[in-house]
């Protein structure tokens, strides 16, 4: 199944000169809005559906709603959004950071910045915002925006985890822990947060972290676990959960390597309601294959539209999906 139609998001002129535009890693749907996260900021950004093109950028910082550790500028690497009524959620990728080896620099600097591992506190953040006529808000009678941060943080409650504790002194490129996708459901109980990992990928197995987070009584600022997360393991070939959206009662989960490799990426389907925690292959559908580049054209991030397509946005655009005001986004039609 190949993209049957693509959509222009357009990015004001500040956006474009940060290049937020060129590092998208997530999208939700809201009526005519569009929420879109990149991965070098510590915002949010909202489209807004006009003539055939998602336009008239405005962007949130989190850090006016909630305690960000690091402060307002420094990147938070939103990797996941997810919508539940009045409330929108982001999550940072909480991995660590292997700096990157850059063109003409010296074999001693390219070993020195190879050995050097950085840990940003802002990536290790999850935040539930209250949606007030279509704009994030830090109060709206009761309901407070409220962030999971600090050493209770998910990563922190994985320290003695016997699958991923293991994984969560080497930085996200590495296999280690990378958040990069969520998913929210809302029953009688609440809302469960469905959270997915891109590593680290356990002998070919995926894991997806189900939560419940909710407001500390005594601090309706601060997000904790209202009970013990559950871990899912998903049988994708091999490769790492780059992101999720809900699908009716199902997840659609974007699949892509753990590492930093340009392919294959995948949509596949899963019901939760008919499967245990160990998920095999055959427990889940193929949606489409998804095109990608060889160094650019990553698919990071998906949503469901509300006329049932699927909507696509790439990491590192190539020039053919760049516009003069932003990028295209592909559009799918689920069957």
């Amino acid at each position: 199944m190949q993209p049957e139609d693509r959509v222009e998001l357009r990015f004001h002129a500040g956006a474009r000169s940060a290049r937020t535009h060129e590092n998208l890693s997530a999208i939700r749907q809201d009526g005519a809005y569009l929420w879109i996260a990149g991965d070098e900021t510590a915002t949010i950004e909202r489209l807004t559906s006009r003539d055939g093109v998602f336009d008239d950028q405005r962007t949130f910082h989190l850090a006016d709603f909630v305690d960000m550790p690091a402060g307002r500028e420094a990147e938070a690497d939103i990797e996941g959004l997810a919508r539940s009524g009045d409330w929108l959620w982001a999550v940072g990728s909480h991995s660590l950071k292997r700096r990157r080896v850059k063109t003409g620099q010296s074999p001693d600097k390219a070993r020195r910045r190879l050995a050097t591992v950085v840990r940003e506190e802002n990536r290790f953040v999850l935040v539930r915002l209250p949606l007030r006529h279509g704009e994030p808000v830090r109060e709206d009678g009761p309901r407070r925006a409220a962030v999971l941060s600090g050493h209770d943080n998910l990563a922190g409650m994985l320290s003695v985890d016997p699958h991923l504790a293991p994984f969560l002194h080497l930085p996200g490129k590495d296999n280690g822990l990378d958040v990069e996708g969520i998913a929210v459901h809302t029953d009688e109980h609440g809302d469960r947060l469905y959270v997915g990992l891109r590593g680290p990928v356990l002998r070919g197995w995926a894991v997806l972290l189900e939560i419940s987070p909710v407001p500390r009584p005594r601090d309706p600022s601060r997000l904790h676990l209202a009970e013990p997360y559950r871990k899912h393991f998903l049988d994708l070939d091999g490769l790492g959960i780059r992101d999720l959206c809900p699908y009716g009662d199902d997840l659609l989960i974007l699949t892509g390597p753990s590492m930093s490799l340009d392919g294959p990426v995948r949509v596949v389907r899963w019901r939760p309601s008919s499967t245990g925690d160990v998920v095999t292959a055959g427990d889940l559908e193929l949606v489409t294959e998804l095109p990608h580049g060889r160094g650019d054209d990553h698919p990071e991030g998906l949503a469901v539209l509300a006329d049932g397509r699927l909507i696509v946005v790439y990491d590192s655009p190539s020039p053919a999906r760049r516009t003069t005001e932003g990028v295209y986004a592909d559009l799918i039609r689920l069957d």
